[in-house]
């Protein structure tokens, strides 16, 4: 068998999640859209079920497959509804819905539900993705009270750049949101994963940790709460095949690489079909035999190649970690431009073994 695969630590996320209770003293929604963010919705479900105040899906998709698989906690749905026959769905599996635009008040007002609804109503306080326009937020808060068909209403709306600590947008979303919901009696939900870190004065009654819950920090720079994460997810594999090479050989596609010495090239059975990203370039870092290395030349598609040059050690089967709990995610993702968010949900064909469970 292929050695690639991933290990997923749940008492890591575990750690994560009461982390995030710990810091806010708030209900915490788990964020599990995406397959948990490459993790396994469903076993990362199971794994906080008991803990949880609830959970956080795209869409009903994603929810119908934690009921599926016996999760009985309340599941959101992030991006509410996409046509209003699945209403009748979300009353079914009594899940709860964000309701961010005018047509879905619309249709669950014209709606016949054998149940009333819990909705999260959202605003757009200045990130202008999804969410009602300030001017309409009272008055579709009054609508759905008004309608008859919804049991509970909390406040939401979503931060567009509270990972930039020294950014003064967050707080202009803040007022945009208090001014919005003056007089308005519900409870209310703003703080992601880096408010939940960074951004202790931010009023929630609900937060939404998403890729904290995996151990990785949303900053680009060290921030203390951060610092005390876990990573969920190490993802490794082995070296299948040596090569010992003069100065002046190319390693891999396009000769991006060539030894300006004699060196001793790992080949390791990992590639972007696996999720590992392309772009990340040599001197990416990596752990071979329990040391410190780098990655040298092209990411194939099932294959990259390490230096063992100073890991006398290291040879035919060595384990290589890609990213976990000695070469962090975000390090990797830095070095290839990207988000530690990305790597994690590109992750594919690996298999994932899990503990802790």
């Amino acid at each position: 068998m292929r050695p690639a695969r991933a290990l997923i630590d749940l008492e890591a996320l575990r750690h994560n999640y009461q982390l995030a209770r710990e810091v806010t003293g708030a209900k915490a929604l788990a964020v599990v859209k995406a397959d948990a963010y490459g993790h396994g919705a469903v076993r990362v479900a199971q794994a906080l079920e008991a803990q949880a105040s609830g959970f956080a899906v795209a869409c009903i998709e994603e929810g119908l497959e934690l009921r599926a698989a016996g999760i009985h906690a309340p599941v959101l749905l992030l991006e509410g509804f996409f046509e209003a026959d699945e209403l009748a769905l979300i009353v079914e599996h009594d899940f709860w819905c964000v309701v961010h635009s005018l047509w879905q008040l619309e249709a669950i007002e014209q709606a016949r539900l054998s149940k009333p609804l819990t909705v999260w109503l959202k605003l757009d306080s200045g990130m202008h993705r999804v969410g009602l326009h300030p001017k309409d937020f009272q008055a579709a808060y009054q609508r759905l009270l008004a309608s008859g068909k919804v049991a509970k209403i909390v406040l939401m709306s979503h931060f567009a750049r509270a990972d930039e600590l020294d950014c003064v947008r967050s707080d202009e979303q803040v007022a945009v949101f208090e001014a919005a919901r003056q007089g308005l009696s519900a409870e209310v939900s703003l703080r992601n994963s880096p408010s939940v870190l960074g951004w202790p004065k931010v009023s929630s009654d609900w937060v939404r940790p998403g890729i904290m819950l995996y151990g990785a920090t949303p900053f680009g720079e060290d921030q203390a709460i951060a610092a005390r994460l876990q990573p969920v997810m190490t993802l490794e594999s082995k070296v299948i095949c040596v090569r010992e090479l003069p100065a002046g050989e190319p390693v891999g596609y396009g000769a991006r690489f060539v030894t300006a010495k004699p060196m001793r090239i790992g080949v390791v059975a990992m590639g972007y079909a696996d999720g590992y990203p392309r772009h990340a370039p040599t001197g990416t870092p990596v752990l071979v035999a329990g040391q410190r290395s780098q990655l040298l030349g092209r990411v194939s598609m099932d294959m990259l190649c390490v230096d063992l040059t100073e890991v006398p050690q290291a040879g035919l089967g060595s384990t290589v970690e890609l990213w976990g709990k000695n070469i962090l995610a975000s390090t990797v993702a830095t070095a290839a431009d990207t988000i530690p968010y990305q790597i994690f949900c590109n992750l594919r064909r690996v298999p994932r073994l899990y503990s802790g469970a």
